[in-house]
């Protein structure tokens, strides 16, 4: 772990082996931290992360997760910085916490029985959620996103090793931007942001990353209608969205775009889009 744990990129003096010649330079490093989450003084999870945006993440891990249904659940939230990493104190309502202690110590409970391996998989994958059919988005705006989105991000410009997740509007402008090296992170950082009392609502979101079930899960937790990823989309990623009525679209790259679940609400292709 580096000196400052508040560092997003750090540097590093390397050695650059290239064509035969040896050089020494210096290297942009994506910097990971531990940090915790700590619900009404319980600890809850350590995960690690990139250090900025944490209140965002505090809100969108909260809400995506469903430890509460709306943020106005959550009371308040103190960001600490200690020796070996950062610990987020969410202060969230009694009735929440309650529910919280109580999947906690069902969870716990699940050992020395043979039934123990099915119920945490069956816990994996939270009851189905539907979001709402309202959204349209012009494909023709896809291009230009995919265009500008590497440009747009910072810490990958600098280090080529985080993710990001792109809230965009019905106009296809980037509204949001959040990355971190953990690609579900930078989906809960963005969550968070327009999760807030009169923040925008992103039309669609688009990820840098492959769309897992996670992902999808987490998505439809927010209402998020359409989501887009750059990489592959798994298997049971389409199975949850055609579920929970997202649209679903893998491989946005290149000028085409797989659509995999709930096409309805896609409109004026640029480019001929293979529905899956």
């Amino acid at each position: 772990m580096y000196d400052n744990c508040a560092d997003v990129v750090v540097e590093k003096n390397i050695t650059l082996f290239e064509r035969d010649k040896c050089s020494e330079l210096t290297d942009k490093l994506a910097n990971e931290v531990r940090v915790a989450l700590v619900y009404n003084g319980i600890s809850h999870t350590v995960m690690l992360a990139s250090p900025q945006d944490l209140e965002e993440f505090a809100i969108g891990f909260t809400l995506s997760e469903r430890i509460v249904s709306n943020i106005n659940e959550i009371k308040g939230i103190d960001v600490e910085r200690v020796e070996n990493g950062i610990i987020i104190h969410i202060e969230i309502t009694q009735r929440c916490f309650v529910d919280l202690k109580e999947h906690r110590r069902s969870m716990a409970g699940r050992t020395g029985c043979g039934l123990c391996g099915v119920a945490q998989l069956d816990d994996a994958v939270k009851p189905i959620k539907t979001v709402d059919s309202d959204a349209v988005f012009n494909m023709e705006f896809l291009s230009s996103v995919l265009a500008t989105a590497k440009k747009k991000q910072s810490n990958f410009e600098l280090t080529g090793a985080t993710h990001a997740a792109l809230g965009l509007n019905s106009k296809g402008e980037v509204i949001y931007i959040y990355e971190d090296i953990g690609r579900h992170i930078a989906l809960d950082k963005l969550i968070g942001a327009f999760s807030r009392r009169n923040a925008e609502k992103p039309v669609a979101v688009l990820l840098t990353s492959r769309a897992s079930f996670e992902m999808v899960q987490k998505a439809a937790s927010a209402g998020i209608q359409i989501l887009f990823a750059m990489s592959a989309v798994t298997a049971l990623a389409a199975e949850l969205a055609e579920k929970s009525n997202i649209t679903l679209v893998g491989f946005c790259r290149n000028g085409r775009a797989n659509v995999y679940s709930h096409s309805f609400r896609l409109q004026n292709r640029l480019a001929p889009v293979t529905t899956i």
